[in-house]
């Protein structure tokens, strides 16, 4: 896919809209996301048959997202919150284009660098180097681009020494650090990510956060975490999801303290 392509991509059920004028870069409206969760399973066909009869599903349905509406503005670091199970992931997967919405909108204006789940995009059996082109490819970037950026993902993820060897033979931590790297050096628009940064070691942990601290402005960013340490030092607002709902809006530290708030 060229770089024109991807330089404006939109998912939607409803019909496309152009992008708001206020230097706005994702815009998400009236966004529903369930899943069916298998149930009992039928002994047998004749089972399967009654249950059909009587009207039993095999399957209950989980509304995961319920109606969500917010904006990201360009250059704006953006922190989502909320327990385990209340839907954080399920929105990251589908600004991803990993799911598609039941309902609802999501436009985005830009180029976005998904960095969601270790592993995914990876194949073990080949090289740290081939992981490195393997994952640029199905970011959309060509070989050519790839080149550009391949010395300063190694330097990043401080592999220099690894990158001949297969993916299989490196640690959890050697893996998030080249999985993070490339998401942050592959120059996209927008870079979302999930909280598997947990896995690297305190070092590494410091040097994402400094890098964190030097975007002022340049780079969207929306990170959904459980450190409300992350949330006051490094985001310019944050959201709250309860039950897949948006519960809470507005300045860091009072999202976080919404958030604190769950507990008591």
């Amino acid at each position: 896919m060229s770089k024109d392509k991807r330089s404006k991509s939109k998912n939607s059920t409803k019909s496309a809209k152009p992008a708001p004028s206020r230097g706005v870069a994702i815009k998400i409206t009236d966004l529903h996301k369930s899943f069916r969760l298998p149930t009992e399973r039928a002994a047998g066909l004749k089972q399967a048959i009654f249950n059909r009869l009587k009207g039993i599903k095999g399957y209950t349905e989980h509304q995961v997202l319920r109606g969500v509406t917010f904006e990201v503005k360009k250059g704006e670091f953006l922190g989502i919150v909320g327990r385990n199970g209340s839907g954080k992931s399920t929105l990251l997967k589908l600004l991803a284009g990993i799911y598609h919405p039941e309902q609802g909108s999501i436009e985005i204006d830009g180029t976005l660098v998904p960095f969601i789940e270790l592993g995914v995009g990876f194949n073990p059996e080949l090289t740290g180097r081939e992981n490195v082109y393997l994952n640029g490819a199905l970011l959309g970037f060509s070989n050519k681009e790839m080149d550009a950026m391949y010395d300063e993902i190694v330097h990043f993820a401080e592999l220099e020494s690894f990158m001949d060897a297969k993916l299989k033979n490196y640690s959890s931590g050697m893996q998030v650090r080249l999985a993070f790297s490339i998401a942050i050096r592959a120059r996209g628009d927008i870079l979302i990510l999930d909280e598997v940064l947990a896995v690297g070691d305190a070092e590494f942990q410091q040097k994402c956060n400094d890098y964190f601290a030097s975007l002022h402005g340049n780079q969207t960013v929306i990170l959904v975490t459980h450190s409300m340490d992350n949330v006051r030092q490094f985001c310019d607002r944050a959201i709250l999801i309860e039950e897949g709902r948006i519960a809470a809006e507005g300045r860091p530290e009072d999202v976080a303290k919404a958030y604190e708030g769950l507990w008591k």
